[in-house]
C-alpha cells in the first residue's frame, strides 16, 4: 500500500470513529496507583520501603474498556457489578467525572468493589494488592445484571464483553446476553478470562492474548504452525466468526472462516507498561467495526492504539486525535 493510499485509508478508518452506542458488561473495578521512590531495603523484611509522593486513581477493566470508547467519541454504556462499600463511591465519582451514566451498576451488599493497587518506585512495579470477591454472581443480582443490559440493548449499536475473572460473568448470565444481542443482530466482541473461554459461543469476535488461546487449547505453540492450528481450532469450536490472538511484541493474528490467517504485524516502538493494552484493543476494533469498518481494517487500527497505549505507565485511554497522530507517523515514517 503505497503512502497516498495509506493515508486516504487512514482518514477513512478515523472518520468511523465516534458516535456510536455501545453496551459494555463485564467486571468493573477501580485501579490504584501509589508513586514513590524506593532508597533503602526494609529492616523487618528483604523487600524495598517506597515513599509514596503521589496516588492516582483510575478506572479498571470494563470502565477501562468504556472509557476507551468514550476517548474515542463513542456512547459506552457500562452494564456490571459494584459493593455497597466507599470503593463503590469513589468508583461513581470517577464515573461521573468522564460523564459516564452509572444507572448499569448493580450494587451488591457484602461484596467488595473490585480493587487494584499498584504501588510502582519510579516506573517499576513493585508490587499489586488485589480486593475482590470472584464468587460468581447468581440469583436476584444475577437478574438485575441481566435486566440493566436488555434494557441498554434496543439503543445499542454493539456490544462488548470484558471478562476479567471477577464473578459478574457467570455462565448463565453470559448466555443470556449473547443470546439476547446476537437475537438483534448486533456485533458481539469478547476479552475472555482464559477459564471461562468456551462459555462465549457464537460470538463475532474474540480477542484473547496468546497466553488465553494456549490456556483455552490446552497445549503450547513453538512456531507459526502451532499459533494456526490452535487458532482455526478454538475459533471453530467457539462457532466464532473471527479469533483475534494478541501477540504482543510479535504483533496480532486473526482468524476467520472466509479466509487464511492474517498476521498483522506490531508497530510498537518504546513500552512500557502493558497494562490495558488489551482493553485498547478491543474497544478500538468494536468501535470501528460499530462504525463500518471490516474486522480486518479494524484490527489494523486496534494495532495501532496499542503502540501508543503501551507507551504510558499504567491504563492509557487514547483519543481520536492521538490515534489519528500514530497514523500519520506510520505514513511519513
Amino acid at each position: 500500500m503505497s503512502s497516498v493510499s495509506s493515508a486516504r485509508a487512514h482518514t477513512r478508518w478515523i472518520s468511523s470513529l465516534g458516535g456510536h452506542r455501545i453496551v459494555v458488561l463485564g467486571d468493573i473495578m477501580l485501579d490504584r496507583y501509589l508513586w514513590g521512590k524506593a532508597e533503602r531495603i526494609s529492616p523487618e523484611a528483604p523487600v524495598p520501603v517506597v515513599r509514596v509522593q503521589r496516588e492516582e486513581i483510575k478506572l479498571g477493566g470494563a470502565a477501562n474498556v468504556a472509557l476507551n470508547l468514550k476517548a474515542l467519541g463513542d456512547y459506552p454504556y457500562l452494564v456490571g457489578l459494584t459493593g455497597d462499600d466507599t470503593q463503590a463511591q469513589t468508583l461513581q465519582e470517577r464515573l461521573a467525572y468522564h460523564g459516564f451514566d452509572s444507572s448499569g451498576l448493580v450494587a451488591v451488599a457484602g461484596r467488595p468493589t473490585v480493587q487494584k493497587t499498584r504501588v510502582l518506585a519510579g516506573t517499576q512495579q513493585v508490587v499489586r494488592v488485589d480486593r475482590e470477591d470472584d464468587s460468581e454472581v447468581e440469583g436476584p443480582d444475577a437478574d438485575r445484571v441481566l435486566a440493566c443490559f436488555e434494557q441498554a440493548l434496543p439503543s445499542a449499536d454493539a456490544v462488548l464483553i470484558s471478562d476479567y475473572g471477577k464473578g459478574t460473568l457467570s455462565a448463565g448470565i453470559v448466555d443470556q446476553a449473547v443470546h439476547a444481542a446476537r437475537a438483534r443482530g448486533l456485533f458481539v466482541s469478547v476479552d475472555p478470562k482464559e477459564t471461562h473461554f468456551h462459555r462465549y459461543r457464537d460470538v463475532s469476535i474474540l480477542t484473547p492474548n496468546h497466553h488465553e488461546a494456549c490456556f483455552a487449547a490446552g497445549r503450547k505453540v513453538k512456531d507459526t504452525a502451532g499459533l494456526e492450528a490452535i487458532g482455526t481450532m478454538l475459533r471453530e469450536q467457539l462457532g466464532a466468526e473471527y479469533l483475534l490472538i494478541t501477540r504482543g511484541e510479535h504483533g496480532m493474528s486473526l482468524f476467520s472462516a472466509s479466509a487464511p490467517p492474517d498476521h498483522i504485524p506490531t508497530v510498537a516502538q518504546h513500552v512500557f507498561d502493558v497494562t490495558g493494552a488489551g482493553d485498547t484493543v478491543i474497544a478500538t476494533l468494536t468501535a470501528a467495526v460499530a462504525g463500518g469498518l471490516d474486522v480486518p481494517a479494524a484490527c489494523r487500527l486496534a494495532n495501532v492504539a496499542a503502540r501508543r497505549t503501551v507507551a504510558e505507565v499504567g491504563s492509557y485511554a487514547v483519543t481520536r486525535q492521538e490515534l489519528a497522530q500514530e497514523l500519520a507517523l506510520l505514513v511519513e515514517g
